[in-house]
């Protein structure tokens, strides 16, 4: 038996969740979420569905938005949207299973309705409507959804066909898909084909998915290597992987990593004082973990696009979790790849193949005693910060003029929490 999903997507979530606190109503009133602070070139996060509705993009710049339109600009509140977010989730709990709920991001899920149609004597598109009504009546945010007999075809009817829909609500099943979908253009338009894929398609003439399913598989087995699977199932409808799937997966091995965006041209020695800070700040959340990497990563992206981004890998010599060790490695790409000469936008940093320090392989070149009072002092810092927040404690590094930490630790996702 076919399994039946569903794709809850919150409209416009963040501006929505601004209108609501106001007491206004999302879909009547000309709202953005952007930080003033960081001028008109600054992201709008969301706009409103009554922007949307005078032409305004989402994750357009505050200076696109024509003259002439009124509106509110609200400043992102994070944390405001992470509660909310928290809040429909409980909704949903209310009505499913937390095993059937797959969160996609902070404001769209899927739901796995196939057990739950019989339950609640309803059909598929009743029981959706059912929690899009009862997130609506909890928080005053609406939704729009995708309904489908397996996780692509429910989100390609959310992003295709729910738009089109008087109440938001699209249904695919794969002869319905073949029906609406084969045939759509711009192929981008597909979860998971992006622009590169779609010019390389473009090459051999394609420009739909009836195209891509008509395709010689062999042709794309050599254009896109193992990814011509994903590519080739979409393409006729197909997704095997399910709900239960994605929470039984684990990883093979596991990495974490930071990046951003600088505000201004750094030159190369401010960019070092960026690399120690965000170095740092990886270190500690491994350490807290109780985690050891033996693999450390970096990149850099450039004032002058010509350049693009440079960057690469290295191995140390064990695993550990002690700034000390670990620094000097990525001091040592950056000076590879972040010549003198070139101005730095961005910066990316990662540690790699983290395994649980119970499994720490010890260097016999190292003192125990050094070891071991690192290890005290730093369990000593994570404490503190964990206890009075994360600029509680800093470096002298990053007191110094170019540093980012103190204003990064204020962030959430890399935006303004803001008050609740």
């Amino acid at each position: 038996m076919d399994r039946v999903y569903c794709c809850i997507d919150l409209k416009s979530f963040f501006a929505s969740a601004e209108c609501v606190e106001r007491g206004l109503d999302p879909m009547k009133t000309n709202l953005v979420v952007a930080d003033p602070d960081r001028g008109v070139g600054t992201i709008c996060l969301a706009v409103s569905p009554a922007m949307k509705a005078l032409g305004v993009k989402n994750r357009c710049r505050v200076y696109e938005i024509k003259d002439g339109i009124e509106y509110i600009i609200a400043k992102p509140r994070m944390k405001l949207y992470m509660e909310k977010s928290r809040e429909i989730y409980s909704v949903y709990l209310k009505y499913v299973s937390p095993e059937d709920v797959l969160v996609y991001s902070i404001d769209e899920c899927f739901i796995d309705l196939t057990d739950y149609v019989k339950l609640y004597g309803k059909t598929e598109r009743e029981l959706t409507k059912t929690l899009i009504d009862a997130v609506f009546d909890k928080t005053g945010i609406r939704a729009a959804a995708g309904i489908g007999t397996n996780m692509f075809l429910a989100k390609v009817a959310l992003d295709i066909t729910a738009k089109h829909s008087p109440d938001f609500t699209g249904y695919l099943d794969r002869d319905e898909f073949r029906k609406t979908i084969w045939r759509h253009r711009p192929i981008t338009d597909v979860w998971n084909v992006g622009q590169g894929i779609a010019d390389r398609l473009k090459v051999y003439g394609i420009y739909d998915l009836y195209g891509v399913a008509h395709c010689d598989e062999e042709l794309l087995y050599r254009e896109f290597g193992v990814n011509a699977e994903l590519l080739i199932d979409h393409s006729k409808g197909i997704e095997p992987c399910t709900i239960a799937d994605v929470h039984a997966y684990k990883a093979k091995s596991s990495s974490v990593s930071s990046g951003q965006v600088l505000f201004s041209d750094y030159t190369h020695e401010a960019g070092l004082i960026v690399l120690k800070e965000m170095v740092e700040s990886l270190v500690c959340e491994i350490a807290e973990k109780g985690l050891v990497t033996n693999s450390v990563s970096f990149s850099a992206g450039f004032s002058d696009k010509f350049y693009g981004v440079r960057g690469g890998t290295t191995k140390l010599p064990c695993h550990t979790d002690s700034y000390k060790k670990i620094f000097p490695f990525f001091e040592k790409l950056y000076e590879k790849f972040a010549p003198k000469d070139l101005l730095i936008r961005k910066i990316n940093v990662g540690l790699n193949n983290l395994v649980h320090k119970d499994y720490m392989v010890f260097d016999m070149f190292s003192s125990a005693a050094d070891d071991e009072k690192e290890e005290a002092l730093q369990k000593t810092v994570i404490d503190i910060k964990k206890k009075y927040g994360k600029n509680s404690l800093l470096r002298g590094t990053s007191f110094q003029e170019k540093a980012t930490a103190r204003e990064r630790n204020k962030l959430i996702g890399g935006h303004n929490g803001g008050e609740t």
